[in-house]
């Protein structure tokens, strides 16, 4: 492959990254107006460097693939390492703070938010960071740690710490994470709605709530029950 034909497969490889990005964009986010405000997001600029620098990674150019990496980091608060492996229509909103593991996997239109952590716990060696399948969502300040799959079309919900493994279809809240809606059939990308999810501490305290109603209720009853057994002994009493 001469000079001129390299040059050129870099240049469609930019383009067709510049023209997907805009539409995953379009399509995700409301606050965009025209096209070339893509341009202006800082996600935009963070995925594009780690397009080029897994590139470099693939082909063993580990410094400089962690160079790219690392200047990118730096003018973009987006930490993805070169070494993870992304699919398709992956969307970053806002990202500040976001990190992404070296060997993180994630499917086709996966969206993260600003603040979200796909880490290890620091004990595993080989593969130690999360798998995420199609159509996932993670938001705000969602943190998901360790070598376990996240299944399809799974919502995490903000600032639940995940654990984990989770099936497909899931919505997950809480710290640590829970299962709180199975066989969610609505995907994420779509309803891009990471506000009404359930609440499980707050079910938990209405349950509490509802005990502790039931048991005040029988105390009660109890009460008149001994009340009225007392006057009927006083009443034998005063027969007899």
């Amino acid at each position: 492959m001469d000079a001129l034909t390299a040059a050129k497969k870099d240049v469609n490889f930019i383009k067709k990254y510049i023209e997907e990005e805009i539409k995953v964009v379009r399509e995700r986010d409301p606050a965009i107006h025209n096209k070339w405000e893509v341009f202006l997001y800082s996600s935009f600029w963070a995925v594009l460097a780690y397009r080029v620098a897994h590139v470099f990674y693939e082909k063993k150019y580990y410094f400089i693939a962690r160079l790219i990496s690392q200047i990118a980091r730096n003018r973009t608060g987006i930490e993805i390492h070169p070494g993870a492996k992304i699919g398709k229509g992956f969307f970053i909103d806002h990202g500040s703070g976001v990190v992404v593991g070296e060997t993180t996997v994630i499917g086709n239109n996966v969206t993260l938010y600003q603040g979200v952590t796909l880490g290890g716990t620091g004990k595993e060696k080989g593969k130690r960071h999360p798998t995420l399948k199609d159509n996932v969502m993670v938001s705000v300040g969602a943190k998901v740690l360790g070598s376990f799959t996240i299944g399809e079309n799974t919502k995490i919900g903000a600032g639940s710490v995940v654990l984990n493994e989770i099936p497909a279809n899931c919505t997950v809240v809480g710290v640590p994470g829970k299962i709180v809606k199975y066989h969610n059939k609505e995907i994420p990308r779509e309803t891009m709605d990471q506000v009404n999810l359930p609440d499980p501490i707050q079910d938990d305290l209405n349950n509490l709530k509802h005990a502790d109603s039931e048991i005040t209720n029988q105390i009660i009853s109890l009460k008149n029950s001994v009340k009225e057994l007392e006057r009927e002994i006083s009443s034998m009493k005063e027969k007899g």
